[in-house]
């Protein structure tokens, strides 16, 4: 799976970069502005590994916001209005009508604003390392310290983020992360983006959002205290907090099974706090299982047996008597018929 890069157009005539992989539920990664480039994360393993298995039951969305990776660099509208003309220029054109959002840090402000001033359309929020005040992100002194480098050594900013931030150890990933930063926008961009993100407020705005949203918080980290994740879902009408063990910075990078799964499963379920509650499976799904429902989807997007197996960690083998399975329970005598009955029972 690669994803294609599209392009969108915004009422204020600033293209942004995005791309759509997956089929299901629809899930916008908001972009982590300055520093977003979506081609640059798919080339670090384990990000490229989140991506993909979101995208087996999701249809998931990630763009670059204005200024940074593959969108229109030489911008100076970085406010939130012009964050949300980015955000609605992309689904716009994607044709895409409901969505759950997720959010981190300074997006999260984005997140809120959008969710308050379309209800119609959020149909979720996820979200993890912000508040409803910008600012509250980015005080902590080791941010602070770190923010006053961008000026004075780019290369040596984008190194101590990429690791202090994200929660890269030394070695490839930590490389690799630390080229997408210094690649994704200019040292300018990114002070003005920052000064704009603190200014943020967006409190008022918490009353007014009716979709359900998780808020995560690692139970160790520094970055952001616990008062301020819990603050925001008692805030929001519909808010959850759940607690993750550990305390990496980065969303993905520590318990990715568990993080995965949550929100894949508060996306198309509605689960917060990962308890059983009632099968998601689709009616007339024929007593699939839910891994061969996961099969079925990818089957439907014209995957191998070989990219399957790959996708889902498992052996060829075991996909083959998988794929022999659902076949004898949906009466299908190929990929062709497989994927008929996907689309006609929704699960595609």
């Amino acid at each position: 799976m690669e994803p294609h890069v599209f392009y969108a157009r915004t009422t204020d005539d600033v293209t942004i970069a995005y791309a759509v992989v997956g089929a299901g539920p629809t899930l916008v990664l908001l972009p982590g502005v300055p520093f977003s480039n979506f081609l640059e994360e798919w080339r670090i393993p384990i990000l490229r590994g989140v991506y993909e298995r979101l995208a087996v039951r999701l249809q998931v969305v990630q763009y670059d916001g204005r200024g940074t990776g593959h969108s229109q660099r030489d911008v100076s509208d970085l406010s939130l209005d012009a964050m949300l003309r980015d955000l609605d220029a992309v689904v716009g054109q994607a044709g895409i009508e409901r969505f759950a959002l997720l959010g981190f840090y300074n997006s999260c402000t984005h997140a809120i604003a959008y969710a308050a001033l379309h209800p119609e359309r959020v149909t979720r929020l996820v979200l993890f390392g912000g508040s409803s005040r910008g600012w509250l992100a980015m005080s902590a002194p080791e941010t602070q310290a770190l923010l006053s480098l961008i000026e004075r050594d780019w290369s040596v900013f984008v190194e101590c983020a990429a690791h202090a931030w994200m929660g890269w150890s030394v070695g490839e990933a930590g490389r690799l992360a630390a080229d997408s930063f210094r690649n994704a926008t200019t040292p300018a961009v990114a002070r003005a983006t920052f000064q704009a993100a603190s200014a943020i407020d967006v409190s008022d705005d918490l009353a007014a959002v009716t979709a359900p949203t998780l808020v995560l918080h690692r139970t160790d980290i520094e970055q952001i205290p616990r008062a301020v994740s819990e603050e925001l879902a008692a805030a929001l009408p519909n808010g959850h907090l759940r607690l993750l063990a550990g305390s990496s910075p980065a969303l993905f990078f520590e318990n990715t099974d568990e993080v995965v799964r949550a929100i894949t499963d508060f996306v198309i379920e509605g689960r917060p706090d990962g308890r059983p509650q009632r099968s998601a499976v689709p009616r007339n799904a024929h007593g699939l299982t839910a891994r061969e429902l996961d099969v079925l989807r990818l089957i439907a997007q014209g995957e191998t047996n070989a990219e399957i197996a790959h996708r889902l960690t498992l052996s060829v083998n075991t996909v083959e008597r998988h794929v022999a399975n659902l076949y004898r329970k949906i009466d299908a005598r190929g990929r062709a018929d497989a994927t008929a009955f996907a689309l006609r029972q929704g699960i595609a």
